[in-house]
């Protein structure tokens, strides 16, 4: 499943020491999957004589949760017309995920600039955004009216900065007008831009707009402002769409202030973009996918699940399992969520066998939108909140996490499984698809126990194995499975015993009910 990504590279910096004239431009590159060669995405426009460079122009990828979607950033001085990237000052640079951007705290990621040994590169900052489906294409044109006079020799050069307000009340640029030269009262040329560029689909939201005066070394001097929405531009040419500039200082000075010009709307016409995908949308499903729910063949997920459940069921007396997924928009109201019953109980996660967990799971992909980041720390702190109830011997949780293997959430699953080290339950994780599992390594405390804030892990918990390399070559599910199954149980009963060892708990007598180990299964 994919969703639209937005973000912006914004406020990349170099101490003025060691530049004076800053003419700045980022170079995006993607990292291919098999091939691990970068590519270039996109570039940046240019900005001149600025050391804190705001960019306009966005990248737009599509957002895949179950892929390590791996993005470097190349920062760089623009010393002539070349479009050859080699003939241009090196600034630095950064790498990050996608996925890390995404689940960033309010989608804002900062990262410092390097690989200029010995000098310090300043700091560019992302943000994020999910698109909206909104697709229509919004054209408008504007004039002023009686703007300042902010130029000595002449009027002013004037030029409008459109803004789109955010979740958090920040402001997002998201066009800029051509500059008209000399002028009071210009006239701009109709522009194009997207609606979810300007509003993200949110007629209601605030879009700020400044008025400047162009100045040559870039330190543009500010006219006013005033705000609108897309609601309101979408009248078209009325009295409502008459603004006054308002310049907040000026105002707070001069008693008989009242405005720096007016802006009017001269035009406003709105268009349909209809893409491939409107034409083919009666097939949804997509083969590339993880999940794709082949009607000849299990999915790597399915055959994950029932190669371990399977084996496993067969030591839990009532063959109830609960089951969770996490990283998806639920409905009806598309609420994240990182530990959500597949089978929508809120009441009662269990599923009836492995059958009925594999039935949740297909019902579920129906219903829910998959969604990034993948968090493991809520689901693991659910099951250790169970077994740290049962603590006496009669039960043993294993919870079982089919992944991708992009983890976003790895500080705190860290202590999650110091915790839950100390009780009576194994974390199983299965990787799955091509990406990098050196975070799922990690956690595999076979060569160094897992430690977090200064805490060591009391036991080993957690067995990781990638699906891929059980995989076999002719395409026979039931070998690839049973390979599987074998190397992901073999330290179950290592664990099992250290626990009760390390408690001092004997087994009960033959007459008496076994410890039941109780599987919870999440995807």
């Amino acid at each position: 499943m994919a969703s639209i990504g937005e973000f912006d590279p914004l406020n990349s910096s170099v101490p003025a020491t060691k530049i004076e004239i800053t003419v700045s431009l980022v170079v995006l590159y993607v990292q291919g999957i098999g091939t691990k060669e970068w590519r270039e995405f996109g570039r940046t426009e240019v900005i001149d004589n600025t050391l804190n460079p705001d960019f306009v122009r966005k990248f737009v990828l599509d957002y895949f949760f179950e892929e390590k979607q791996n993005l470097r950033f190349d920062v760089y001085n623009v010393d002539s017309r070349s479009s050859n990237i080699s003939k241009h000052s090196f600034l630095g640079q950064t790498f990050c995920t996608l996925g890390e951007i995404i689940g960033s705290s309010g989608s804002r990621l900062e990262r410092v600039l390097s690989g200029i040994p010995g000098k310090k590169c300043g700091n560019i900052i992302f943000t994020a955004e999910e698109l909206s489906n909104c697709r229509d294409i919004a054209t408008m044109q504007l004039c002023a009216n009686k703007l300042d006079k902010k130029d000595f020799f002449g009027k002013s050069d004037p030029f409008l900065v459109f803004y789109r307000s955010n979740e958090d009340g920040t402001f997002t640029i998201c066009h800029k007008t051509e500059v008209i030269k000399n002028t009071l009262n210009p006239v701009w040329q109709p522009f194009t831009i997207p609606v979810r560029a300007l509003c993200n689909g949110d007629y209601d939201r605030t879009v700020k707009v400044d008025v400047y005066d162009w100045d040559r070394d870039g330190s543009h001097d500010f006219i006013g402002e005033f705000t609108t929405s897309y609601r309101e531009l979408s009248r078209g040419q009325s009295q409502f769409n008459v603004y006054e500039v308002l310049n907040p200082k000026k105002k707070g000075r001069k008693k008989k202030y009242v405005n720096s010009g007016t802006v009017t709307l001269l035009s406003f016409k709105v268009e349909s973009e209809y893409t491939f995908v409107d034409f083919i949308r009666g097939n949804p499903s997509q083969p590339t996918s993880l999940h794709y729910m082949n009607p000849y063949q299990l999915n790597a997920y399915a055959m994950a699940l029932k190669a371990v459940g399977e084996i496993i069921q067969d030591y839990d007396s009532d063959k109830l399992f609960p089951a969770y997924g996490f990283g998806a928009k639920l409905p009806p109201d598309g609420k994240i969520s990182h530990a959500f019953p597949l089978n929508s109980d809120c009441e009662n996660a269990n599923c009836v066998g492995i059958e009925g967990v594999l039935e949740a799971y297909y019902d579920c992909l129906r219903k829910v939108q998959l969604y990034g980041p993948t968090n493991f720390a809520p689901v693991i702190n659910q099951v250790a909140q169970c077994a740290s109830e049962v603590t006496d011997g009669s039960q043993y949780f294993v919870l079982l996490i089919i992944t991708d293997g992009v983890i976003s959430d790895m500080v705190q699953t860290r202590e999650a499984v110091v915790t839950a080290a100390s009780l009576p339950m194994s974390v199983i994780i299965v990787g799955v698809g091509p990406a990098e599992f050196d975070a799922m390594e990690e956690l595999d405390g076979d060569e160094v126990r897992v430690s977090s804030r200064g805490r060591v892990a009391e036991r080993d918990i957690v067995q990781f194995v990638p699906f891929r390399d059980y995989i076999d070559r002719s395409g026979n599910q039931v070998l690839s499975m049973a390979r599987l199954a074998k190397d992901v149980l073999a330290e179950i009963p290592d664990q099992l015993l250290s626990f009760m060892k390390s408690r001092g708990i004997e087994p009960r007598p033959a007459l008496c009910p076994s410890p039941t180990p109780q599987i919870n299964v999440h995807l």
